[in-house]
Parts: C-alpha cells; sequence; structure tokens
C-alpha cells in the first residue's frame, strides 16, 4: 500500500477508537430500574425527569447513543451541533448552528438549552453532552453587544495566536452560560456531564468553556490575555468595557469552587487523545510499522511544532534499527494568520513539514483534526512526503508564498494531498503520523 494511504488508514483508525457511540455505551447501563453512569447509580423510581442537552461538534452523536439507551425516559432535551453535523434523533432537540465563529442559531438553541436547565428541579437529573466547539456554539449575547461584535471578537481571537484556554477565558466572561453558569442555573437539580476532549491535558473548565465546571480564571485575566496579544484596540468597544466592568466588580463572575451548585454536579470525561493514540498505534503494527508515541500534548507555535517533529524524525533515523518505524503525535498547535489566503492549522503544518522533507527521503507525514474539520475548509488536513516539495517546483509553485499567505489549502489542492473525512462526529484534537521507512 502506498504510505500515504497507510498513515491515512492509521489515522483512520485512531478516529474510530474514539467514537461516541462505543465510548459512551461504555460508561452507561441501565439493568432493571437502576442507571448507572460510570461510578453513579441512580434509582430511576426516584427520578422525576431526565433532561439531555448538548453542545459540541460530538454532541449529535452522543445524543444519539443517549437515545438508544435511555428511549422514551426522556423528559426532554436538546443539542447544538456545527453545520452538516446532526444525525436522526427521536426524544432529543437539535440545532445546527456556526462553528467557529457564533451565529443566529447558536443564540437560538443555547436559548432552549437555558429553558431546559430552568425547568430542572430537585429529584430531576439533568445529563450533560460536552465535546469540543461547544464555546462556539453555545453561544449567548452579553448586555449591550451585540452579534456582531460578539463574531468580531471569535474572529479576533482564532487569528491572535493565543492558546484555547486563553481564547475560553475570555469568552467565558462576556456569557452567562459558560464557566459553571448552566450547573448553576439546573441547581438544585442533579447535573452530570459527559465530556470528550478537545484540549491538551483535558482541563474540565476549559473543554466547551465548562459550562457545568468551575471556573479559576477572572476578569482580570480575560484583560489580561487581550494586553498580552496586543489585541485591544481590535476588540469591540463594548466588550472591552464588559470585561472592565467585571474588573470593577460590576458584573457576576464566573462560578467558583465554593458554589453550591458543584455539590450536585458531576464531571466524566469519557474520551481523549490518548485512546486514539493507542488505536492508530495498533493499526500501524498491523501494518509492519515499528510504532512510537511521541507525545498526547503536542502545542505550540506551528513553526517551533515542525522543528520539533523533524528533530524527531532525524533522531529516529540516526537511532533506527527497523525496516519501517511510525511515529504519532496529538495536540493542537497554534498559529496567528497573517496572510489572506484559505487552510488551518494541520494543512498549515504538513505544508511546513513538506518544505523540510525535500532532503529526506522514504518519509511520509500526515496531519488532521479528528473532527474533520480544519480551518474554514472541507478537509481535515493533509498528507505529505518526502517528494511534494519536487512536485510544487514541477508546477512551478512557490512554497514559501503559500506559508506567508497561509494558503496551505489551495496549495494541496495544486500538488494533491488534502485528507478529506467529512464529519466524524467527534473530537480529540489533531493527530500527526509520520512513517519512516529505512533507504
Amino acid at each position: 500500500m502506498d504510505p500515504r494511504q497507510t498513515a491515512t488508514e492509521i489515522f483512520l483508525a485512531g478516529l474510530e477508537g474514539v467514537k461516541p457511540e462505543n465510548l459512551i455505551k461504555r460508561f452507561i447501563s441501565i439493568e432493571q430500574h437502576n442507571l448507572q453512569i460510570e461510578n453513579f447509580q441512580f434509582d430511576l423510581s426516584t427520578i422525576a425527569n431526565i433532561y439531555i442537552v448538548g453542545v459540541g461538534k460530538a454532541s449529535a452523536a452522543m445524543a444519539q447513543t443517549i437515545e438508544s439507551i435511555l428511549g422514551s425516559r426522556i423528559t426532554e432535551g436538546h443539542i447544538i451541533t456545527k453545520y452538516e453535523h446532526s444525525v436522526p434523533l427521536q426524544f432529543i432537540g437539535i440545532t445546527e448552528a456556526g462553528h467557529p465563529v457564533p451565529d443566529e442559531n447558536g443564540i437560538k438553541g443555547t436559548e432552549i438549552i437555558m429553558s431546559i436547565a430552568k425547568k430542572a428541579e430537585k429529584n430531576d437529573l439533568l445529563i450533560c453532552l460536552i465535546s469540543g466547539g461547544g464555546s462556539a456554539l453555545l453561544t449567548d449575547i452579553p448586555e449591550g453587544c451585540s452579534l456582531d461584535d460578539l463574531k468580531d471578537l471569535n474572529n479576533i481571537l482564532l487569528k491572535s495566536g493565543a492558546a484555547i484556554f486563553e481564547m475560553n477565558c475570555i469568552r467565558k466572561h462576556v456569557s452567562k452560560v459558560k464557566g459553571g453558569l448552566l450547573a448553576k442555573t439546573a441547581y438544585p437539580s442533579r447535573v452530570l456531564s459527559l465530556i470528550l476532549s478537545d484540549v491538551i491535558g483535558d482541563p474540565i473548565d476549559v473543554i466547551a468553556s465548562g459550562p457545568t465546571v468551575h471556573d479559576p480564571s477572572t476578569y482580570a485575566d480575560a484583560i489580561s490575555i487581550i494586553n498580552k496579544y496586543n489585541i485591544k484596540n481590535e476588540i469591540p468597544i463594548q466588550i472591552y468595557q464588559l470585561l472592565e466592568d467585571g474588573v470593577n466588580n460590576k458584573r457576576q463572575e464566573t462560578l467558583k469552587e465554593s458554589d453550591e451548585a458543584l455539590e450536585l454536579t458531576s464531571n466524566l470525561i469519557i474520551g481523549t487523545n490518548k485512546l486514539a493514540l493507542k488505536i492508530a498505534k495498533q493499526k500501524a503494527a498491523l501494518f509492519g510499522y515499528e510504532t512510537k508515541i511521541i507525545t498526547d500534548k503536542l502545542e505550540g507555535n506551528i513553526m517551533d511544532v515542525a522543528k520539533y517533529i523533524m528533530d524527531s524524525i532525524k533522531n529516529t533515523k540516526k537511532e533506527n534499527i527497523h525496516e519501517k518505524t511510525c511515529l504519532l503525535f496529538a495536540g493542537e498547535t497554534t498559529i496567528k494568520v497573517e496572510g489572506e489566503g484559505l487552510g488551518g492549522r494541520n494543512q498549515h503544518l504538513a505544508l511546513l513539514i513538506s518544505k523540510l522533507l525535500k532532503d529526506e527521503p522514504g518519509i511520509t507525514f500526515l496531519s488532521a483534526g479528528t473532527d474533520g474539520t480544519d480551518g474554514p475548509t472541507d478537509a481535515a488536513g493533509a498528507v505529505v512526503d518526502s517528494f511534494t516539495s519536487q512536485t510544487a517546483s514541477n508546477l512551478q509553485l512557490n512554497m514559501n508564498q503559500y506559508i506567508y499567505n497561509c494558503d496551505s489549502y489551495h496549495f494541496f489542492q495544486e500538488v494533491g494531498g488534502l485528507v478529506k473525512t467529512g464529519p466524524t462526529q467527534t473530537n480529540v484534537m489533531d493527530l500527526m503520523v509520520v512513517l519512516i521507512s529505512r533507504q
């Protein structure tokens, strides 16, 4: 099999390992009148209502699996997912909305979710299905601001080079649902969240901006992040004023650890990139590769990450006694978008690596998002090899110009290599596959 296809098959195997239908069924079961969710047991005869809410790119598949277990026991429910990520649901409503920039549908869906949370009472159970993408999909407009202000804020943050925990700190502090405030709204109902992690280290307060988790960050932290990336003059003035009001104690803070609502709230991580890496490693072994998982916490500036990956490749080639070796990485890079091109962080990383592979024969590299989407494109990422730069040269393409313009998508349209999966119904960050064949 062609190494590019092999790398793609290894990536796809990793995806299968973190499909929500497989994960949820490991955690939830019903025996007679008892609902078992990991170590929590609920006597269904004592629960008046079961409400289901959810948000994220994987929330539709999560909801479908929950329906297969609970069926008509569900009183009411609603989830918000990205456009074209819906699946058929019988008992739970669904809204498709904008991601990574929020839109009117996200606001409407969030209003429905909050109305359900407000209905929940002492003898009820609210199950929350949370996955990556929730920060944009679960959205409300701060008082005195407009939807355009919110869109501008998200666009600025996405291009700033800020890490996800920094972006979500700001998002939490312009919301009445993020930062634990969904759980606060549902109090005194019992709240249990099932979470699919798309953040390095799996910090539950950062995933989807932690709607059911206490928030350790403050308004002052949000202002500090804006100053760090020198974007104060770009932030809509109404948004910035709101944050300043928070610093001056004129606005309610996000949910803190001492809040009584947290006594009735539990958060369970049901899937991470570690599992995806494990399954990908098993698949690589079936193809005859000696496989090493290098890290599940790959992060940082995309240029630094490209150098780190190349150093790993060169070190492996020096030490290598195997005919075929596979290196696996997972995480999420950051990139400050300065050009006017089209692409995503995985395609951009693959473009950088392809340039560095010019004099490194026998190497294939794939980088792709497990959600099936890389930036505002229809590709999950891209796969390259030692011949990619030569192909570009034959086509008289200036690789440096594509890099400078952040135009990786159009580069790969010309030379080939785009990885397209469509919506995968899961999301555990990005996976990178390196295949090394001894020459």
